[in-house]
C-alpha cells in the first residue's frame, strides 16, 4: 500500500514537472520570436530604406554609352548601394503603361530621357543626407534632374522610429509577462513540496542546503524548456521559409545563434530567480501557514 502511494505521488510529481516544462517552453518560444524581431530590427529598417529609389534624369543629348559610363561611376560612390539603367525605350514603355500607348503622338521627338534609378545605402536615407547626395549627383554635367520624394523619406524614418519604440515596449511587456507566467508555474510546482521543505527545516537543514536541490532542478528545467522552445522556433522558421520566403530577404538569420542564447539565458535566469524566491518564501513559513 505504501509502495502504491509512493508511485502515485511520483507520478503526480512527474506530471507536474512535465506540465511545467511545456508551459515554460511555450512562453520561451514567444520570447524567442520577440528576440528574433529585436535582433533583426536593424535589418528590417535597412531593407525598407534601401528599397526607396532616387531617379537620376540625364540630359536629352546624353548618349547611351556616356550614360552607361556614368552609371558605372555613380555605382562606385560611397553612398550608392545599387543602380539600374533605364533606357529611352524602357522609359517610353513605362510611360505608355501609365498614360496610354498614343501619348507620344503629341511630341515630335521622344521627351523621355535616359535615367538611372539609384538605391541608397541605409545610412544615407535621411532628409539631410539625401539633400547632400542630391547636390553631389546634380553637379554632374550629364545630369538634368535628381528626383526623390522628400516627404516619403521623412515619413519612412518617422514610422520606423515609432515601430522600433512599439517593438521595444512590446518586448519589455512580453518579458514581464513571461517572468510572471513562469514564476507562477514554478511556484505551483514547488509549493506542492512545501511539507518536504518544512521537514528538512525541522531536522536542522540550512537554507542553502534546502535550496540546492530545487535550484539544480530549476537549471535542468530551464535548459530543457529552452531547448524545446529553440526546436519549436527552428521548426517555425522552416515553415516560414517554405510559405513566406520573402522574409528571409529581410531577416539576418546569421543572428539565430544570438536568439538561441537569449532564449537559453532567459529560461535559466527566470527559472533560477523564481525558484530562489519561492523556496525562500516557503522556508520562512510557519507550520500553520503551510495549510493555506
Amino acid at each position: 500500500m505504501e509502495r502504491e502511494d509512493r508511485g502515485i505521488v511520483g507520478s503526480r510529481l512527474r506530471n507536474a514537472y512535465l506540465s511545467s516544462v511545456i508551459s515554460i517552453s511555450l512562453v520561451l518560444l514567444l520570447v524567442g520570436i520577440a528576440s528574433l524581431l529585436l535582433v533583426n530590427a536593424g535589418s528590417v529598417s535597412d531593407y525598407f530604406k534601401e528599397n526607396m529609389q532616387i531617379s537620376v534624369m540625364l540630359k536629352q543629348d546624353v548618349s547611351e554609352r556616356a550614360a552607361r559610363d556614368y552609371q558605372l561611376a555613380l555605382g562606385s560612390s560611397r553612398f550608392i548601394k545599387s543602380t539600374e539603367f533605364i533606357s529611352v525605350e524602357q522609359g517610353e514603355a513605362e510611360m505608355a503603361a501609365m498614360l496610354g500607348e498614343d501619348f507620344l503622338d503629341v511630341f515630335e521627338s521622344s521627351p523621355i530621357p535616359i535615367s538611372i534609378d539609384v538605391t541608397m545605402k541605409a545610412d544615407y536615407v535621411s532628409a539631410d543626407s539625401l539633400e547632400v547626395v542630391r547636390r553631389e549627383i546634380a553637379a554632374s554635367p550629364l545630369v538634368d534632374e535628381v528626383v526623390y520624394q522628400k516627404s516619403l523619406v521623412e515619413a519612412l524614418n518617422a514610422n520606423l522610429s515609432k515601430i522600433s519604440l512599439v517593438l521595444g515596449v512590446f518586448i519589455i511587456l512580453l518579458l514581464f509577462v513571461s517572468f510572471v507566467l513562469i514564476n507562477n508555474t514554478i511556484r505551483l510546482n514547488v509549493y506542492a513540496r512545501r511539507f518536504t521543505i518544512h521537514t528538512m527545516k525541522l531536522v536542522g537543514a540550512t537554507r542553502s542546503f534546502i535550496r540546492a536541490p530545487f535550484l539544480v532542478q530549476a537549471v535542468f528545467q530551464g535548459v530543457f524548456s529552452a531547448m524545446i522552445a529553440i526546436l519549436g522556433l527552428i521548426g517555425l522558421l522552416f515553415f516560414i521559409r517554405s510559405e513566406i520566403s520573402q522574409l528571409f530577404e529581410i531577416f539576418s538569420f546569421d543572428l539565430l545563434l544570438v536568439v538561441m542564447g537569449i532564449v537559453l539565458a532567459s529560461g535559466l535566469l527566470i527559472c533560477l530567480v523564481s525558484t530562489w524566491l519561492v523556496v525562500n518564501r516557503l522556508i520562512s513559513l510557519d507550520k500553520d501557514d503551510l495549510y493555506y
